[in-house]
């Protein structure tokens, strides 16, 4: 599965996952591969989010929105907190 976080002036991150938890508007929720479709809000919080290795690696973000389709996950952020 492909994930890309951006925000307006970078990408933080394009590559291969195994999985990736989000903290959507309406709670948390978690993205396996072959999950299906769908376009959700982000509110502030931690992506969460395992590479192939098995290493987990958290980005804090200010809200945004993510979509998922085909094993894709595009999410874009308006920041990420320091």
């Amino acid at each position: 599965m492909n994930l890309s976080i951006i925000t307006p002036s970078q990408t933080l991150f394009s590559g291969e996952v195994k999985s990736v938890t989000l903290p959507g508007t309406a709670g948390l929720f978690e993205v396996l591969e072959n999950h299906a479709p769908l376009v959700s809000s982000l509110r502030e919080g931690t992506i969460k989010y395992a590479l192939p290795n098995g290493k987990e690696t958290l980005v804090e973000i200010a809200s945004g929105f993510v979509e998922v389709c085909n094993n894709l996950l595009n999410v874009c952020v308006e920041g990420v907190k320091s």
